[in-house]
């Protein structure tokens, strides 16, 4: 089943950690947004394989918006 990783907040896109055919641990970092001058790490709940990467650096993502989805 894939997991998909949605944008809690609207922020910006500071740097994308993976890449599509990354396998990835549970709590492993997978990008960090920026908001309000904050760095936010994005975390993997689940381990898999990196399927799908939806943004890059300097992307601005909305609450709701897909990033990445693991398998």
């Amino acid at each position: 089943m894939a997991e998909h990783i949605y944008a809690e907040m609207v922020a910006n896109v500071f740097a994308v950690a993976v890449a599509e055919g990354d396998v990835v641990e549970p709590g492993e970092t997978l990008l960090v947004l920026e908001s309000m001058k904050m760095e936010i790490p994005v975390l993997c709940e689940a381990g898999g394989t990196v399927t799908e990467v939806k943004v890059q650096p300097g992307d601005v993502v909305q609450e709701g918006d897909v990033m990445v989805v693991v398998r």
